[in-house]
């Protein structure tokens, strides 16, 4: 990570991931192009689980043990640190335009970045686990209705695990009083 300034900790990259309603799964397809989906992930301790069918062009790049990295974004925000007064006062000033271009056309983000190992599940109990997990964070007032769900559905959906190797988070973040956040400091 260059920005090391605004590298975060694994337990804040995990909150991000966890509460991200997507992540995007990058990998290099069968034919060696880069190849980024979005997916509705979850995360079960030290593994990331989604579903798929079982054919299409993400099945055939997905080979057990390939490397694959995912991003996952959670809040993004144009900061709104100074009054039109203000702002209109950065004309006036030498280096105006450095303020300007640090703390007006600037986003304040939270993100994680995982790398690793991806792998069909295969097992039937970690595959109704896994979905389970996927409806509980997607769909947790119908969970009621799971277990007939997966008996209809099961034959036609493939589960993959990632197996987590390393996360990275970082974020960009301004105080109550408009200075940057570094350094993992949370206020």
């Amino acid at each position: 990570m260059r920005r090391k300034d605004r590298e975060m900790s694994l337990e804040f990259s995990l909150k991000i991931i966890d509460k991200s309603t997507c992540g995007v799964l990058s990998l290099i397809d069968a034919d060696g192009a880069p190849y980024g989906i979005p997916l509705s992930i979850i995360r079960d301790r030290d593994n990331l689980y989604f579903h798929s069918a079982k054919q299409g062009k993400k099945v055939e790049a997905l080979q057990n043990g390939n490397p694959v990295s995912i991003a996952f974004v959670g809040r993004v925000e144009v900061p709104e640190l100074y009054s039109e007064s203000q702002l209109s006062a950065f004309l006036e000033e030498e280096h105006g335009g450095k303020t300007l271009i640090s703390k007006v056309f600037t986003t304040e983000f939270e993100s994680a970045i995982v790398l690793g190992t991806v792998h069909k599940v295969e097992e039937e109990s970690e595959r109704i686990n896994a979905m389970r997990l996927i409806c509980k964070k997607y769909t947790p007032s119908k969970m009621h209705l799971f277990d007939l769900a997966i008996i209809s559905g099961m034959e036609r959906t493939a589960i993959y695990r990632i197996e987590i190797k390393s996360i990275t988070g970082k974020r960009k973040q301004f105080d109550t009083h408009g200075e940057e956040m570094k350094w993992g400091r949370m206020e």
